[in-house]
């Protein structure tokens, strides 16, 4: 599903004749796909449907996976609905990528102060407890056999 994203992108605008017409689909199609929740369009104030750029290229999706893919409409909700969590994970990974980045970076920066000829040293408390949020990396040491434990 790649199409070019701007800020008009999920803004509904297109009635239910236009969104039929720019899909391929009949409008009796697009009320039934809204009724199994395949594409919900956004609603005006009269309660009419406004489809947007998103939802035509969804309907294009459905149909295509309909009628050349062969999957029944149960399969395709489950797919649309297996795709819309995969893009949710790939944003929380960006996220926490970008926070890991951002801690690393400022251990990085700590550690080169401590390096420093005027760093004063601050006693920590001996046990640290992060925050429930907080993103903490660890990583096993390997201990390697003293003399006394190779045998």
């Amino acid at each position: 599903m790649s199409s070019p994203r701007d800020e008009t992108w999920e803004v509904g605008v297109y009635v239910i004749s236009v969104a039929a017409q720019l899909s391929g689909l009949h409008p009796q199609t697009l009320r039934q796909y809204d009724r199994l929740g395949l594409v919900s369009p956004g609603r005006a104030s009269g309660r009419g449907r406004r489809y947007s750029a998103r939802d035509i290229e969804r309907l294009r999706e459905v149909a295509r996976l309909s009628q050349e893919e062969g999957v029944n409409l149960a399969g395709i909700k489950r797919i649309l609905d297996l795709e819309n969590a995969n893009d949710e994970l790939r944003m929380r990974i960006a996220e926490l990528e970008a926070e890991l980045a951002f801690v690393t970076a400022a251990l990085r920066e700590k550690t080169s102060e401590a390096t420093s000829p005027n760093y004063r040293r601050v006693n920590l408390p001996a046990v640290y407890e992060p925050p429930p949020s907080a993103v903490v990396v660890w990583r096993r040491e390997t201990r390697r056999p003293g003399p006394d434990l190779a045998r």
